[in-house]
């Protein structure tokens, strides 16, 4: 399974309905970047990604975006397959 990372806050909804979604499909480790307890790293979200909003979900290498980016993909079958 690939690694996967997620820029998330402490108190973001989507977050935890991201991490819900994933943990049904099987992955047993987030690494979440806390963007509220470092305001540099918000930055560098920004940076990498070109949005400001949480979560921001990497699957390996593959910015896959926020919650309903995730959960479209999950829809349509792809989300497995990049589980993979």
């Amino acid at each position: 399974m690939p690694k996967i990372i997620m820029y998330a806050t402490g108190s973001c909804p989507y977050c935890r309905m991201a991490e819900n979604l994933l943990r049904s499909k099987g992955v047993e480790t987030i690494e979440k970047i806390r963007i509220d307890l470092n305001p540099e790293l918000r930055a560098e979200m920004m940076t990498k990604t070109g949005r400001r909003t949480v979560p921001q979900i990497y699957i390996g290498e593959k910015h896959v975006g926020g919650y309903d980016d995730l959960s479209l993909l999950d829809r349509s079958g792809e989300l497995s397959t990049l589980l993979i």
